[in-house]
């Protein structure tokens, strides 16, 4: 009997045309009996969030020279959460949604600002098992996605076998080198301390540049996202879409003003 051929939709926020999309794209294409559909942003769309598009139509268009081979690959003008929603309704709902490689870590509060989790979390919330995934960089900036992308598909494969519980998620985060191992772990307290720099334009024009420091209070903690990476492991975390501070609903209850 001839096994039933699964789908994978692959999205990310640095665009269709980052190594990192197309390394991880090439390599779920290797998995037996898949078939790999692309659905990126034209341009970089890094720390968009989850933001959809609903002002303005978009466009969707096939993309060959990404060279993906032959693996179908379309470009849409808007965010990842966008590239989601068409690659879904568009093209039909895949087995896995996989997002990345991210060129650079998502870490802690990086996963509510992230345009590459955000992919997922799209996927999630439309019922599709969904993983995401980042890479450091060297100190050069550069990457190399072999190993990362090779895993990628290895954790693929057994996500598709295995399934994921409803509106939860798996974020991976690759070290800058070789890892030395894996491991599960929770998100941490990595964020960035936000600071403007207000410079002045060639006409005296006062403009604006967010910038900031990178911190982690639990960066040696190795059950945490930011702190596994540091020491040179995959970081896998499973996070649950969930927000309610379950803990406190009872206290809020309690002294909530009255109608």
């Amino acid at each position: 009997m001839t096994p039933a051929r699964r789908t994978i939709l692959v999205a990310n926020d640095d665009g269709i045309f980052s190594p990192g999309i197309k390394a991880l794209g090439l390599a779920m294409a290797t998995l037996p009996d898949v078939d790999v559909t692309i659905v990126a942003p034209d341009v970089e769309q890094s720390a968009v969030g989850h933001g959809i598009t609903i002002r303005r139509p978009l466009r969707f268009k096939h993309t060959a020279s990404a060279g993906f081979g032959d693996v179908p690959a379309y470009r849409v003008d808007g965010t990842p959460a966008d590239c989601v929603v068409l690659g879904v309704h568009l093209l039909g709902k895949p087995d896995l949604i996989v997002s990345g490689i991210n060129l650079g870590p998502n870490l802690g509060d990086d996963l509510t600002h992230s345009g590459t989790v955000a992919a997922a979390i799209e996927g999630l919330a439309m019922g599709v098992p969904s993983i995401s995934f980042s890479q450091q960089g060297t100190a050069d900036g550069e990457y190399d996605f072999a190993l990362s992308a090779a895993y990628a598909a290895r954790l693929a494969a057994q996500v598709m076998e295995r399934g994921l519980p409803p509106r939860t998620l798996l974020n991976v985060n690759f070290p800058r080198t070789a890892p030395t191992g894996v491991r599960v772990t929770r998100v941490g307290e990595h964020r960035w301390e936000d600071t403007i720099v207000t410079r002045h334009d060639p006409e005296g024009r006062e403009y604006h540049w967010v910038a900031g420091t990178s911190t982690a209070p639990d960066r040696d903690d190795p059950d945490t996202d930011y702190g596994a990476v540091q020491a040179g492991m995959i970081s896998v975390t499973p996070v649950r879409l969930d927000l309610s501070a379950r803990d406190l609903m009872a206290e809020v209850q309690a002294y909530l003003p009255g109608v």
